[in-house]
């Protein structure tokens, strides 16, 4: 389990670099609130930034066991030899096409945010109820709002969960993953104009695409961390 924890941190790390455009207006809007308030200490204001972030792996977090919990569900029915390729195989493509889309060489995956869009079309609204941000409490909870924004990068993670054998793991590679995608959402809440320009330069976006693809080559042909002897057994114990 270990090397696929560090398989999803790494998935959300370099695929963060994704979030500078997805998230860059959402960051603006949040950075501009806590700008108002002058009185806030610069340690304070990092206290919010991390409520936010808290709140947005959270939700990560209750997609993957959700995803993960359908995922063995569906295929307890199916010989579990068979649902262990067909994991690696969907959960291979679907990073390999996310890589294609950072990289810039792909857009297909545009389809699915754009389906994703009709449900955040109704979450959305909800967040007007915390801004401004007055509490840490509120920052929490519009952290675990923003979670749900359509987001490529986070479709591929969770079809990757939806593999896995029990919701449990589900939650715990989710959250690594939400911890990958962190450093770079801090860092955005700093120094977001500097930082858009370096993140969103065409090398910087191919290489991070490159390493998401072998990333996902790896599953696709048999050799993902995540897909380990032990999930295998657990499958055929749940299958039994």
């Amino acid at each position: 389990m270990t090397l696929g924890v560090l398989s999803a941190f790494l998935l959300g790390f370099w695929g963060s670099l994704h979030c500078v455009g997805m998230c860059g207006g959402i960051v603006g809007i949040l950075h501009n609130s806590l700008a108002e308030k002058e009185s806030l200490q610069t340690t304070r204001k990092w206290l919010f930034w991390l409520a936010y972030n808290a709140g947005r792996i959270v939700s990560y977090a209750i997609a993957g066991g959700i995803a993960a919990f359908l995922g063995s569900g569906l295929f307890s029915i199916i010989n579990p030899e068979y649902a262990h390729r067909i994991g690696q195989v969907l959960s291979g493509l679907f990073m390999i096409a996310f890589g294609l889309y950072l990289g810039g060489w792909w857009f297909g995956l545009t389809i699915l945010e754009q389906k994703g869009a009709a449900v955040w079309r109704k979450i959305s609204p909800l967040t007007k109820r915390f801004i401004p941000v007055k509490h840490l409490h509120q920052a929490l909870l519009l952290g675990g709002l923003w979670g749900w924004l359509p987001c490529g990068l986070v479709y591929s993670a969770l079809v990757w969960m939806f593999t896995l054998p029990s919701a449990v793991e589900g939650i715990i590679y989710m959250s690594a993953f939400g911890l990958g995608t962190l450093p770079m959402l801090l860092l955005m809440s700093s120094a977001a104009q500097r930082l858009s320009q370096i993140a969103r330069s065409g090398l910087t976006r191919k290489s991070a695409g490159i390493f998401v693809i072998l990333l996902g080559l790896t599953s696709f042909f048999g050799y993902s961390p995540m897909h380990s002897k032990h999930n295998i057994n657990h499958h055929n114990h749940s299958h039994h």
